[in-house]
């Protein structure tokens, strides 16, 4: 088993204002843990994985295929494979959720920052 707590999960800025935190992922999915700060973007991009999530904190304005949608706490959502994706954070408050990609996905292409190579576990 692997376990990784949200509260030991290490921030990584990846664009500006975007921070994501490995959590455990297998061979035909992976978790990560993400924050967006008050103003930032999420750049809009699109990639080979289906994709869901769940906001824990906040809220943001999901950019899909040129339509916004807004979440908040406790809303769930899902992207199809290679369907043109991007958030802002246009609240006052940080932004936090959960987002699970299948199969894993490697490094994002609009990552700014060079990855990190932690492993194991908390």
């Amino acid at each position: 088993m692997k376990k990784r707590s949200t509260d030991r999960a290490a921030f990584e800025e990846v664009a500006d204002g975007v921070h994501l935190a490995a959590l455990p992922a297998g061979e035909r999915a992976g978790m990560v843990y993400w924050r967006i700060e008050s103003g930032a973007t999420l750049p809009i991009h699109t990639h080979d994985n289906e994709q869901i999530g769940y906001v824990l904190e906040g809220e943001l304005t999901a950019i899909v295929e040129g339509e916004e949608y807004a979440l908040t706490a406790g809303d769930a959502y899902r992207f199809a494979s290679n369907e043109r994706h991007g958030a802002e954070n246009r609240d006052l408050e940080d932004a936090f959720g959960l987002g699970v990609l299948a199969p894993p996905r490697e490094e994002p292409e609009w990552r700014r920052t060079p990855p990190s190579t932690e492993t194991g576990s908390d």
